[in-house]
Formats: structure tokens, sequence, C-alpha cells
């Protein structure tokens, strides 16, 4: 069993890795103010950025879906790791060598099961590129030369060659401790009539990275005539890869795509090389599948939804490119970015045509031109006699949504007049209506504007869910951001200031109960920090009390509640003692207050023939609870 890892050593990963570098492989940040960054969560869909990161408390919180916490918790929650691999991945990107605790440490045997499949993954790379260097793999580079890769841009993208025996690979895994069952898992091995054998053999190998820079898996090209495989074979789907959720090259394009809100989409290993080798340095390409909605996922993570970002896809002209152009059409409506289409003369592929023309025609065939939709209109009305008022109309039926799918709407304008043009209906204003009536009721949710159905008209088509941008399920309950309650927005103001500036509040917040917050949330919070041993706490080490806290916590909601307290921006442009005070003595007015009125109740109840000495008392509490309220509406904080 696998030892416990060190505390000391998870405070110190903690410390070691600052949240917003980890966060910023998945996601584009940009800056929230008050020292806080936003991008698109992670966790679910949603059209603008409320995940926000806070470098200098180590925590992240998204007011949408409300996931939060510190940079373990993102590591385990993006790539589905637990506790224990999350500290390790992290350990190794710091250079922290973890000590572990009942047993000693044995790595071999205690790393969790996705970090060894990493590792597995790496040293083959590392293998695969070494046999590139061998007299069997002079096919290989002779393939590569062919193409215009020499051997620098072979090892800029790790290029290597898996040997044509049955288990090189895997005899040398086992060699640096790899199971026959983490072979088997990897899907580097394959189960053969005498054990695992290379899943690999005698190809070319594109090592695939995840975004973070982690190889998980390979795309390997057939080399030789005798191979009766396919012409390229992927890993196989596995608990670090999954075909659906990869882009070849993302890691080394994902800065490039960030900074400039640009992507380009080719359609193979080869022509990610030659468009980053002519300086087209935000070249990704799927990995043996169409190109779909988790793609589209990772892309508008980095290009933060901006609405000038553009994507630009290549594809052959051929009957299989063009179908895969209409394929990455279909999810169009997902991006914010436009979407364009670009198809090199004679069909060339990027590889071919920086062969036949130089990297100058790569660049330029990546330059965005030609819309994705004007490309699907024309496909389209090709297919209709259009010499026919039948085929006119039958044409306009199904090109219109379309049009009305298009965001802007100077653009979607132009267009619809384009399209009466290409239909030849001299009745341009007609068209125009048309596309318009069609985009009125996509928006007001009354149809689809994809299949010309207004409200009450039916759904889209069968099996089509409408795609509304907001995730499907529920939000956790909880008290809204925008409290109306004077109470609620003081009492978030204090807890927040409790947990940012605690040197602002202590110690007089230290003294408050928690039953002197009405929402109980906000008194589970409080809650919280008592427990963890007082805001005070927090002046000298405000990580450390952080973590403290959010260990404190009883359970998910409330640790969720506090990491959102502690990232969310507090409500003032001067945050002073004078600012604290106030929230303080308004905080502590409310509970005074309230104690008030249930103490007039009780002297009402009471009544004239109570006990005069229980009557005595009552009326005592309820002179001092006035003297004091009234002390702290005259004196503010002085009086606390």
């Amino acid at each position: 069993m696998a030892g416990r890892i060190n505390d000391d050593d998870v405070k110190a990963v903690r410390d070691a890795v600052p949240i917003d570098s980890v966060v910023s492989e998945y996601l584009q940040l940009r800056n929230a103010g008050g020292g806080n960054l936003k991008g698109l969560c992670p966790f679910h869909d949603e059209k603008s950025p409320s995940f926000q990161v806070s470098p200098s408390k180590g925590l992240f919180h998204c007011f949408g879906c409300q996931e939060g916490g510190d940079t373990l918790t993102f590591v385990m929650k993006v790539d589905h790791l637990s506790f224990s691999e999350a500290v390790e991945r992290l350990a190794a990107k710091a250079g922290i060598t973890l000590r572990y605790e009942e047993g000693g440490y044995n790595p071999a045997h205690q790393r969790g099961e996705r970090i060894r499949l990493v590792e597995a993954h790496q040293v083959a790379a590392r293998f695969y590129a070494e046999q590139l260097d061998g007299a069997e793999a002079e096919i290989g580079r002779k393939f590569l030369a062919e193409r215009g890769f020499d051997q620098s841009a072979a090892r800029h993208f790790s290029v290597g060659y898996s040997p044509a025996g049955w288990d090189h690979l895997t005899r040398f895994l086992r060699g640096k401790g790899f199971s026959d069952k983490e072979l088997l898992l990897s899907g580097l091995s394959q189960e053969g009539r005498r054990g695992p054998i290379d899943r690999f053999r005698g190809r070319l190998m594109w090592p695939i990275r995840d975004i973070s820079g982690d190889v998980v898996g390979f795309g390997a090209r057939k080399l030789r005539d005798d191979d009766n495989g396919p012409k390229y074979l992927n890993t196989p789907d596995t608990a670090i890869y999954k075909k659906s959720q990869v882009l070849y090259g993302i890691d080394l394009a994902k800065k490039e795509i960030a900074k400039s809100s640009r992507a380009v989409v080719v359609e193979g290993y080869t022509d990610v090389m030659a468009c980053h080798l002519a300086g087209v340095t935000t070249a990704i390409a799927t990995c043996g599948t169409a190109f779909g909605a988790e793609h589209i996922k990772i892309l508008r993570r980095l290009l933060m939804d901006n609405g000038s970002a553009k994507v630009i896809f290549t594809f052959d002209g051929d009957a299989a490119g063009q179908k895969a152009a209409l394929r990455a059409f279909e999810d169009d409506q997902k991006f914010a970015a436009e979407t364009f289409i670009a198809i090199a003369p004679d069909n060339m592929d990027p590889c071919e045509l920086r062969l036949a023309k130089g990297d100058e025609a790569v660049r330029e065939l990546a330059e965005p031109r030609n819309q994705l939709f004007e490309f699907a209109i024309r496909h389209i009305v090709r297919n209709y006699d259009l010499e026919t008022p039948v085929g006119r109309a039958a044409a306009l039926d199904e090109a219109a949504p379309i049009v009305a799918r298009i965001k802007n709407s100077a653009s979607q304008h132009e267009v619809a007049v384009q399209l009466a043009g290409l239909l030849g209906i001299l009745d341009t204003q007609f068209v125009v209506k048309r596309v318009a009536q069609l985009a009125r009721w996509a928006r007001q949710g009354g149809g689809d504007s994809r299949d010309g159905r207004g409200p009450g008209q039916g759904s889209s088509r069968p099996g089509q869910a409408h795609d509304t941008g907001h995730p499907t399920t529920p939000r956790p309950s909880g008290p809204a951001l925008n409290l109306r309650s004077p109470a609620h927005r003081t009492e978030r103001e204090l807890l927040k200031l409790a947990l940012q500036r605690p040197e602002l509040v202590s110690p007089a917040f230290d003294a408050y109960g928690a039953d002197e917050f009405t929402a109980p949330p906000y008194a589970a919070a409080r809650q919280a920090v008592a427990d963890a041993g007082g805001a005070e706490l927090g002046i000298p080490d405000p990580s450390g009390y952080l973590a403290r806290v959010r260990d404190a916590a009883p359970n998910d909601t409330v640790r969720s509640m506090i990491t959102e307290l502690a990232v969310e921006a507090i409500h003032s442009r001067t945050v002073d003692e004078s600012y604290a005070g106030f929230q303080l003595v308004q905080v502590r007015l409310r509970a005074v207050d309230r104690r008030i009125a249930e103490v007039q109740g009780t002297f009402a109840r009471l009544g004239a023939h109570a006990d005069p000495e229980q009557l005595a008392a009552v009326q005592n509490e309820l002179w001092v609870l006035q003297q004091y309220a009234q002390s702290l509406r005259n004196r503010g904080a002085d009086a606390l």
C-alpha cells in the first residue's frame, strides 16, 4: 500500500508552484482587478469568464459552477487525479523530492496510476527518439526528409521510431521497473500469445502531449508495404488518453494561441510540423478523429471567447475534406470566435504546400479569408436547381438558417444580400427579412434558426439539443452573489475581510460569534475561521491561514464558500481600517438590534404580574443592550 506523503512536503509543494502558472497551462487568464485573474471555467461551459484565480492566496473559484480550491484541488479536478497523484505531479514540476510515511518511499510502487502511465510514456518517447538515429530507422528518416523535415525538426517535435521487433519497447520498460499490467493499461503494449508485445512496430512515432505537456499517447505512421496495419495507428483510449480530448501540438501552440487569439486547425502531424516550421505556431491537429465539441472546449479556454478571435480550418479540397469542413461547421455556434476555412491550391495540404511553394505560401494559407459559413452556404446551394422557383425556394429554406447564425448583425445583413444574389432572387429584402426573422426567433428561444422553424413549430432536429451556452446541471444552492439584504451584504464583506485582510479586522473579529451571522453558510464560514484558530493567525502566515480555514470546514459546501469569499473582490476602492471598522460595526449592531427585539418580546410576554426579580433582570439586559447599540451608532468601531 502506498505510504502517506509527509505533510511538510505537501505544504512545500503548495507553496512552490504558483496557482496561476498551473491554471494558465489549461486556459487563458486575464486581469480581473484586485490582484485576481479571470478566464473561462474548465469545469463547465460558459460564454463569459466567471472563473477567478487569486495568485496571492493560491486559490481559484468559479462563480458560475461553484468549483474552487487550491492548486492541488485544481490539478485533481482538471486531470481527474487522486490527491497523492496531484502532489506527485506538482512535486515533479517543482523539483521537490517527496517523503512517504508508513513504510518508507518506494517510487516504483507508491506512484499513482496516472503518474505511472505518464512516466511510461515519457520513457517511451525518449526510447523512440533515440531509435530514430539507428540503421533500421533509415526508412523513417527518408520519409521525413522527403517531406522537408531534417534532424533538427525531428528533435523539435520529438519524432521517433519504433523498432520492427515484437517486444523491444516492452522489454526496455520492464527494465525500467514498469509492470506488465502498467504496460497494458498504458496502451504501449498489447497482449500477445506469450505475454505483452509492443503495440507499435516498425513505424514513425509522434508523441502526443496534453495541454500541460505530458506525453499521453502516440501517433504511428506506417512505413513499409509489408505492414498490414492502417496508415496511421493511434494509442487506444486509456486512463490518460482520450482521442476526442487531445489536440496534437497544443503544448507548443497554446501560448501563441492565447497571445494572438488565433488557432489554425490542420489534419495531420506533418501538417502541424510544416506550419510551425513556416512560422504558423498556432497550428494544432486532431488525433485520428473528427474535430468536435471537446476540442472546441480546449480552444475556447485558450481563446477566452474573445469576439475578435479567429479559428482557421485547413482541409483538403476532396470529398473527405469537404465533409470534414461541414462537420466542423456543425459546431460553429459553440465558438465565440469567427471561423474560417482555407483550402490550398491544387488541394495540397500544408506539408505539401511548404514543399512545393515554401514557408511564405503556408503563412499565406493560414490567413483568415473565407468564412466557414460561406463555404457551408455554397455547398448547400450547389445541391439545388436554381433555374426553377421551387429549387430557389428550397435552397433558401436550407441556407437562410445558416446565415441567421452569423453573430455579427452587420455581417449577417451583408451575407443575406449575397445569398439573394447567389440564389438569383431579385427581391433582396425578402431574403434579408427572412434571415432576420429566423435570427430573432433563435434569440428569443422560440425556435432553432438552423431548421427555419419559429416559435411553436417544434424543436430543431430529432435528438438535437439547443446549445444555450449555459451549464445543463443545476448550480449548487447558496446565497446569491448580488445580495439585496443589507445584512447579508455586510456579513459577506466582513468575512471577505477576515479571510483576505485579517490584519484590518483582528482582534475584534475573533470575538464575534457565529450567531451574529444570519445566513447559515456565513455562520458556518465564521465557525471555520474560529476552529482554525482565529483570524489573528492570518496576519503572519496568510497562505497557511487560508489552508487551515479550508481544512476546518465541515464539508465541501462550506469549503467552497470559504474559497469563494477568499477570492471574490472586496467591494470598495479603498480597503482600510475605516472600511473594515464600518463592516464590523454594522454586523455587531444588527446582532444587537436583533437581541433587543427578542428581549422586548420576552418583556411583553412576562407582563406586569411576572416575578419582579425576573422582570428586573430582563429590564436590565434591555437597558444594557440599548446603551451598547447607541454607543455603536455614536462611536463606531471605538465602541467594539
